[in-house]
């Protein structure tokens, strides 16, 4: 299948796995690519540069496949080395930058003289306009679906990508709610070059995380994820667990005057003990309502695979089916 996705970016099938936290080591990204996808590499999981650029060489080591980075940009008050990482990336011969959370403008022309393409995650046509206008190559396009930061405004994927469609003159991939083939050609049918999945693929057997993660998305429902974090207006969908109720319970109770430092306790540091030791009641992690899609934990291989074997079907038989009828 060709779009202009796996044109920009030089890949097979036009499926990303998106940047996700304690998620995104070079295995996960190798074996993404290794399938004929687009694997990434979470920049600030790795947390400096020379533990990046080590994951860099351990990923060319794994895969000759294009991959690429994430690099989100947040506002805290010890930021991290983003200098020193987007020095690594390109000594490292990245090819492809997946930008997140505030404007990527401070870093594009350093990436862009490198001849990398940018692709920036956005959760509004406002926003997909902005990094359009600034010069990235291309937007993935977030709908309230989504696992991690569905944005303020509560637009799910049926009116957001047709809206992207719409308004955008670069290439765009559907994230949020992206599980399988039916997943795929959807987002084809609204203007979308291709998808980007999350959630789908922390359930797969390469994915280095624990394996209490895996069988949590398995298990649960489109009814097990939560959105926390709302009043502060930094919104983030998560996996409902005891931490993330509680969380919840001090939300209700405190109101308007809730500050990040009354639910620090159930958000800040909880990633390792989620994703590496299966605590899965330590804190709130990111999760997409897709898990009610998830039934099972597959290769990286057998997942692309059956996805695209999946929609030329549907493409082919199905939908011309209705045509021909």
């Amino acid at each position: 299948m060709k779009t202009r996705i796996t044109e920009l970016f030089g890949i097979e099938h036009p499926i990303i796995q998106g940047g996700m936290h304690y998620v995104g080591f070079a295995e996960m990204a190798a074996a993404v690519s290794n399938a004929g996808g687009l694997g990434i590499i979470t920049g600030l999981t790795l947390g400096t540069p020379e533990k990046l650029a080590d994951e860099i060489a351990k990923c060319r080591d794994m895969t000759d496949k294009p991959f690429g980075v994430n690099l989100t940009f947040l506002p805290v008050v010890n930021s991290p080395d983003y200098p020193g990482l987007v020095r690594v990336i390109i000594e490292g011969g990245v090819k492809v930058v997946e930008t997140a959370g505030n404007n990527p403008q401070q870093v594009l022309p350093y990436l862009k003289d490198a001849g990398i393409r940018v692709i920036h995650k956005c959760t509004s046509v406002r926003h997909s306009l902005k990094a359009q206008s600034i010069g990235c190559d291309a937007v993935s396009v977030d709908g309230f679906e989504c696992g991690g930061h569905p944005g303020e405004d509560d637009i799910p994927n049926m009116i957001l990508l047709p809206r992207a469609a719409d308004e955008l003159e670069i290439p765009f991939v559907a994230s949020g709610g992206m599980a399988d083939a039916r997943s795929l050609v959807a987002s084809l049918a609204m203007g979308a070059d291709g998808m980007n999945m999350g959630t789908r693929f922390i359930a797969t057997k390469e994915a280095p995380v624990h394996e209490n993660v895996k069988k949590a998305i398995v298990a649960a429902s489109e009814l097990d994820t939560r959105l926390v974090m709302r009043p502060l207006r930094n919104t983030e969908r998560v996996m409902t667990n005891e931490a993330v109720e509680r969380l919840l319970e001090k939300e209700r109770k405190l109101g308007a005057d809730l500050k990040f430092e009354d639910i620090i306790e159930e958000v800040a540091g909880v990633y390792p003990r989620i994703m590496k030791e299966g605590e899965m009641d330590a804190g709130a992690w990111s999760c997409g309502m897709v898990a009610g899609l998830i039934n099972d934990i597959p290769t990286c291989q057998e997942l692309i695979d059956g996805i695209m074997a999946e929609a030329d079907a549907l493409i082919r038989q199905r939908l011309t089916g209705f045509i021909d009828a």
